[in-house]
């Protein structure tokens, strides 16, 4: 934000607030107390004409004084003039001098106040107060008088500038307060719906998958029938679990269970393959220092999306999941299985691989996937930080 100078005046000014019906109203008083003041010292020696042709002249010089914001320079220099003559417009032309200087130009400032101290020598010469007044004495009160009203206008105008200056600033910094917290909120929306994909996509094929065995086998019998009755409602009794921990995080409560981590990769594997799917795991971080939570939950989340579309893609194949690095190389997960055949019967939005996207840049890293030869491949890599 710039700051205010009394004398800086190479900019324009910002508009001047409103003014109220009270701040209209003092300002004319002000005025007209003025002129009515410097009137009564000269009242008495003028001739009846004269104070009838200054009162019907009182009228228009104040007219133009309410015209000063619109007009600022022409109203400035008609008062002025006018003052030169008639004492009742020297209020008028006092206030449009003061108006004026609030803009803080000193191409329109500097002129005006000549025109100024000379109005005021000029009506000492018309109408003076006292003859025997040395004319330096009456420019320099002329002087004082005028400069005094242009360093008060100046002063009105930095303070506006600054008063301006600092609502601007405000409603600035309100309007990016608010884009921070639209940003942290479609930020946590994201966040939750990668963790809705990552947590319920997993359980909900391998209800699909078990609902799927006992719809195409008709060689069971009803002990096997029963157990895969069982392993889906129990899948489902997981799945409730996870998203009523999710829906937890949407309502602002804390959830309950611990989230997964690097710790819980061997129970998630075991879980695949008691599933039906054949999985090869090659885990070269188990020698290692402990892995950063951070880092495990991401990498859970990784194997997990993984096998999830192995299990829905190419069911019956076999998945080799290679883990590797080191707190100065980073953390590298590498899923592969043969393409499967087919397009599959589990429904999906294509999302996962996006959110798991969007979770290892969050980390820092990055992820990638693609079809090589007749293999799919998963490949993310993530910094070890803690």
């Amino acid at each position: 934000m710039r700051t205010p100078s009394l004398f800086r005046v190479d900019e324009p000014a910002p508009p001047p607030p409103p003014l109220s019906g009270w701040g209209r109203t003092w300002r004319v008083l002000l005025a007209l107390t003025v002129s009515l003041m410097l009137w009564t010292l000269v009242a008495e020696r003028q001739s009846d004409a004269m104070r009838t042709v200054e009162l019907a002249m009182a009228l228009p010089a104040f007219a133009l004084a309410a015209c000063r914001r619109r007009w600022p320079l022409a109203v400035a220099v008609a008062t002025a003039l006018l003052s030169t003559v008639f004492s009742l417009a020297t209020g008028p032309a006092l206030l449009a001098t003061v108006s004026l200087a609030t803009r803080r130009r000193w191409n329109e400032i500097v002129p005006v106040a000549v025109l100024g101290i000379a109005a005021g020598m000029t009506w000492n010469q018309v109408q003076p107060l006292d003859p025997r007044d040395p004319w330096p004495i009456d420019l320099a009160l002329n002087a004082a008088l005028v400069s005094g009203m242009c360093a008060w206008g100046m002063y009105i105008g930095s303070r506006r500038e600054l008063v301006w200056s600092l609502r601007q600033r405000a409603e600035r910094a309100e309007a990016e307060q608010e884009l921070r917290v639209t940003g942290a909120r479609d930020a946590e929306r994201a966040r939750i719906a990668r963790e809705m994909h990552d947590v319920l996509a997993h359980r909900i094929s391998q209800i699909s998958m078990h609902a799927g065995a006992l719809s195409f086998r008709e060689d069971l019998s009803a002990e096997e029938m029963r157990a895969g009755a069982g392993a889906i409602r129990e899948r489902a009794h997981e799945a409730l679990s996870d998203l009523r921990g999710v829906l937890g995080v949407l309502r602002g409560e804390v959830l309950d269970s611990p989230q997964p981590t690097y710790d819980d990769l061997p129970a998630l594997v075991a879980e695949a393959r008691l599933a039906g799917l054949t999985v090869d795991l090659d885990d070269r971080l188990a020698d290692r220092e402990p892995v950063p939570e951070a880092v495990g939950r991401t990498l859970y989340r990784i194997v997990q999306e993984g096998l999830t579309n192995a299990r829905k893609h190419a069911p019956g194949s076999t998945v080799t999941v290679a883990l590797s690095g080191s707190p100065e190389a980073g953390v590298t997960a590498c899923l592969s299985n043969p393409v499967g055949f087919g397009t599959s019967a589990t429904p999906g939005a294509g999302v996962g691989l996006v959110g798991l996207r969007e979770r290892a840049e969050l980390r820092g890293g990055h992820l990638s996937h693609g079809r090589e030869g007749a293999t799919f491949v998963l490949r993310g890599w993530i910094p070890w930080a803690r």
